[in-house]
C-alpha cells in the first residue's frame, strides 16, 4: 500500500492535488486544510496517504500529517461516513476540535462540516467518545496555521524556526498563528518569527 508520497505539487483543485513523483503523477484527494498546508504549485511537498478501494472506484486520499490520517481512518469506521464526508469534517474541524468534540459528545460542532447533519454527528460522537482521548488533537506541522496562512510558505517556515529553537510543534504552531493573526497575512517569515517567539516565550 501507498503510505506517502514526497513530490512536487502539480496542480490542485477544490478537494485534490496532483503530486508529481518522478514523473508519475498522482491524483489525491484531499482536505482544504491539508491543500492549504502543502504550499505553492511548484515546489515540494510530503502527503501521507490512505489507499481505498471499492466495487467500482479506487481513490488516494492525500493528509499533510499522520495524525489527520489517523482522525480519516477512524471517521471512516462510523457507518454513513465516506472519505467524502470524513474529508468534509476534517475541512471544517482541526484535528483538536474534533478530538474535543467527540471527547464531550460535541455533535453540535461536527455538524458544521458540510454533509453532515444533527443524526449522523450524533453517531459520529457516540462511536468516538471512548475512542478520542487516546488520538491525537494538537497539530504537529503546518496545518495548525493552515487556516490562517493559505499559502503555506511563511508561516510552515516560521513553525520550523521555532521548533529548531526548542519549542514543541504545538507550542510553534500556536505561537505562528496568534502571530500572522496579529500581522496579517502577507508578513514575512522574519517578522513572524520575531511576534511569534514573544508569543511562545510569554
Amino acid at each position: 500500500m501507498i503510505a506517502k508520497l514526497t513530490g512536487k505539487l502539480d496542480e490542485t483543485g477544490a478537494d485534490w492535488a496532483v503530486i508529481d513523483v518522478g514523473g508519475v503523477g498522482y491524483l489525491v484527494h484531499c482536505s482544504v486544510k491539508t491543500l492549504a498546508a502543502l504550499g505553492e504549485t511548484g515546489g515540494e511537498c510530503t502527503v501521507f496517504t490512505q489507499l481505498q478501494v471499492s466495487e467500482n472506484d479506487m481513490r488516494l486520499l492525500g493528509f499533510a500529517e499522520s495524525s489527520e490520517r489517523d482522525w480519516f481512518r477512524l471517521l471512516d469506521t462510523v457507518q454513513g461516513v465516506g472519505s467524502k464526508v470524513a474529508l468534509a469534517i476534517l475541512s471544517a474541524l482541526s484535528i483538536a476540535e474534533l478530538r474535543d468534540a467527540c471527547a464531550a459528545g460535541d455533535a453540535a460542532t461536527v455538524a458544521r462540516a458540510n454533509g453532515v447533519g444533527p443524526k449522523l454527528a450524533g453517531r459520529i460522537v457516540n462511536e468516538l467518545k471512548d475512542k478520542a482521548g487516546a488520538m491525537p488533537g494538537i497539530s504537529g506541522g503546518v496545518a495548525g496555521v493552515a487556516a490562517i496562512s493559505p499559502a503555506g510558505g511563511a508561516s510552515a517556515d516560521a513553525v520550523s524556526a521555532l521548533q529548531n529553537l526548542g519549542f514543541k510543534p504545538a507550542v510553534a504552531a500556536q505561537a505562528v498563528a496568534r502571530a500572522q493573526e496579529e500581522l496579517g497575512p502577507d508578513a514575512g517569515e522574519g517578522d513572524l518569527i520575531r511576534v511569534a517567539l514573544k508569543r511562545a516565550a510569554g
